[in-house]
């Protein structure tokens, strides 16, 4: 049977370490900046700017279901394989998409400067509200107007991820799925950090309009990636191999290919649970540090300056862990860390105000986070087909936080409420304890080697259909 990335031989340190240093890993960490920073616009900065304006946890919290948009990817995923955009004949199919999407994102966060969280009318979707006769006075009004410029940004961020990441696993080869992971994810953890204390910086001293702008700039890393390699290799041969899929195989293809291989539906299962708790924590993390009474400059020195390089290291250790365990056990081992790193944030509620506390609780999440980030998108990247590489990818990390970010959404501010912060976390935990063990069960049956799609198979393993 030809090698592929489920059974590759494990490398000495140095070994693990020179990939990185490689071409196609280093635009992954370009693409993983621009991958990166839309998700902060919408996530812990909102999040930050809409509680200094004074307004509700359950207002809040509902904005995280602007997250919810990037887990309908799969709806339009189809589009970036099965569309040609009249720009591809000079540049090449993914790189025209590149350009469009980036461009969109940019328009987007720029609307979301403008929105007023007090009054309506300041942006340009507030405009049209207005002219709609739905633009009035009043927090409502204000907070819809605000919605929908977060909605905005998270359906062009989500087109954006769609090409980023169909992009990222088509130029990297299958020995390269772990080392381009973990360069996209310093990319991301550089982009969403790094606007994230960015917007901090700025909106402490021009206002959050001048914030989100400035942050709009962390598009062009991934058009200047595209740029920089070209059209992905793997995918013009698989273009020319099996033909570009019309608009009926673009959008029935990908979902009967993946679930025509065996046990499809358990890793379905696995996907969809394996993040619940991770999920819950992250999204709801700055409300706590709220509630703790810390104030921005400690959080920017502890959850954005102390994360960020714990991340990193993070990173970097999962690079090493995916080649010398091997993508099964560097992925179980990630799930139990990243499952314990949550009880860290109930002892850090349970503590207090706490500098020592809030270092170590968000150091180990990070480091746990970082290795999780690398070995298991590396074995999501790697179920995808090369035919389908956008609409896989879609469909595999779309469905891979959607429980978490519903519940989120919908419920996470009452449960913090009802239970209290530290019974919240505890609850976390448990939520993570379902993926563990499904992800060991599908070791011991040999399901994770049978998942494998032709994107992390070499050779002619990956003209192979699915097993």
């Amino acid at each position: 049977m030809p090698q592929d990335v489920t059974t590759a031989p494990p490398q000495d340190w140095w070994h693990s370490f020179r990939p990185y240093l490689e071409r196609a890993p280093l635009a992954a960490l370009l693409l993983g900046i621009s991958s990166g920073f839309p998700y902060a616009m919408i996530g812990a900065t909102l999040t930050t700017r809409l509680s200094q304006d004074g307004f509700q946890k359950s207002s809040i919290t509902a904005f995280s279901l602007a997250f919810l948009v990037y887990n309908f990817k799969p709806l339009w995923a189809w589009l970036v394989d099965a569309v040609r955009l009249p720009g591809a004949r000079f540049v090449g199919q993914r790189v025209s998409w590149m350009i469009l999407a980036a461009a969109l994102v940019i328009l987007a966060v720029a609307n979301l400067a403008m929105v007023d969280p007090a009054r309506v009318g300041q942006s340009p979707v507030g405009q049209m509200m207005i002219w709609l006769g739905l633009g009035r006075e009043g927090e409502f009004a204000a907070l819809f107007e605000m919605a929908m410029g977060a909605v905005l940004v998270g359906l062009a961020g989500a087109t954006f991820d769609i090409v980023i990441d169909a992009y990222r696993i088509e130029i990297l080869k299958p020995e390269q799925l772990g080392v381009g992971s973990g360069m996209s994810q310093y990319g991301w953890r550089i982009g969403s950090a790094g606007a994230g204390a960015i917007a901090l910086f700025v909106a402490a001293r021009q206002g959050w309009e001048a914030a989100y702008l400035v942050c709009a700039l962390l598009a062009l890393p991934a058009v200047l990636a595209a740029l920089w390699v070209g059209e992905p290799e793997r995918h013009r041969e698989a273009v020319q191999r099996e033909g570009r899929p019309g608009i009926i195989a673009g959008i029935v293809g990908p979902f009967a290919e993946f679930f025509s291989r065996h046990g499809a539906w358990l890793v379905l299962l696995f996907i969809l649970l394996h993040k619940i708790g991770d999920t819950l924590a992250n999204l709801t993390l700055r409300l706590l540090l709220d509630d703790l009474g810390f104030s921005n400059d400690e959080i920017a020195i502890y959850d954005v300056g102390i994360g960020f390089w714990a991340y990193l290291i993070g990173i970097f250790i999962g690079g090493a862990l995916y080649a010398r365990l091997g993508m099964k056990k560097s992925v179980l081992l990630s799930l139990i860390l990243m499952a314990i790193s949550n009880f860290s944030f109930a002892l850090l509620a349970a503590a207090g105000h706490s500098n020592w506390g809030l270092a170590g609780a968000i150091a180990f999440e990070n480091i746990a986070s970082g290795i999780g980030g690398v070995v298991v998108v590396a074995y999501f990247s790697a179920l995808c087909d090369l035919r389908f590489t956008a609409a896989h990818y879609a469909l595999i990390s779309s469905a891979a936080s959607i429980v978490g970010r519903f519940l989120t959404g919908t419920t996470a501010g009452a449960m913090m409420d009802a239970f209290g912060n530290v019974t919240f976390y505890l609850l976390t935990v448990a939520a993570a304890l379902p993926g563990i063990i499904l992800f060991w069960l599908m070791m011991r049956s040999g399901l994770v080697d049978l998942s494998v799609g032709t994107a992390g198979r070499a050779g002619s393993a990956a003209k192979e259909p699915a097993a």
